[in-house]
């Protein structure tokens, strides 16, 4: 099988459907923030107040050409991803994208208490996270596949409908 690129704005649901795709498919699972803080030894609001975001999106492109020369992977794509053309070639090139989709007052109650979040700092509100998805849907759809709305759907329902659109 080749490889599954979970994408979409943050609290979509990509790591939570990730896990549960890698039970059902027998897979291996990556979650790219994770590898990337590994890497790194810091979290991502670390590398993005340290080095800034171009930076870290550099370390997304390193680890997605990495992982365009395996198969039989589940990866959860950091957000913001998608937005070079290089990060969605190699998706296209060694896989199968799946778009996310939640609605800005969903993502808000699913982040709202978290902390590592460093593109909302300041701005943790649904309006905001409404404007920034705006600002990135035509990128999400056109690198897509298939797309799924997690809005109010238990997560074993989302999996099934990714392998049946799949």
């Amino acid at each position: 099988m080749k490889n599954i690129y979970l994408i979409g704005f943050m609290g979509t649901g990509k790591s939570t459907v990730a896990c549960e795709l890698r039970r059902r498919t027998a897979t291996i699972l990556v979650e790219m923030d994770q590898v990337i803080e590994e890497q790194q030894k810091m979290t991502v609001t670390e590398i993005f107040a340290k080095y800034g975001e171009e930076y870290f999106r550099e370390l997304e492109t390193e680890l997605l050409r990495d992982l365009g020369t395996q198969e039989n992977l589940i990866v959860s794509c950091g957000g913001g991803s998608v937005l070079r053309d290089e990060n969605a070639g190699i998706m296209k090139k060694s896989g199968k994208v799946v778009l996310l989709l939640a609605e800005p007052e969903t993502i808000y109650e699913r982040v709202r208490n978290s902390v590592n979040r460093p593109i909302l700092n300041g701005n943790m509100n649904p309006e905001y996270i409404g404007e920034l998805m705006g600002e990135r849907s035509a990128r999400y759809q056109a690198v897509a596949d298939i797309s799924v709305s997690t809005d109010g759907k238990r997560v074993p329902d989302i999996c099934a409908e990714i392998l049946r659109l799949l």
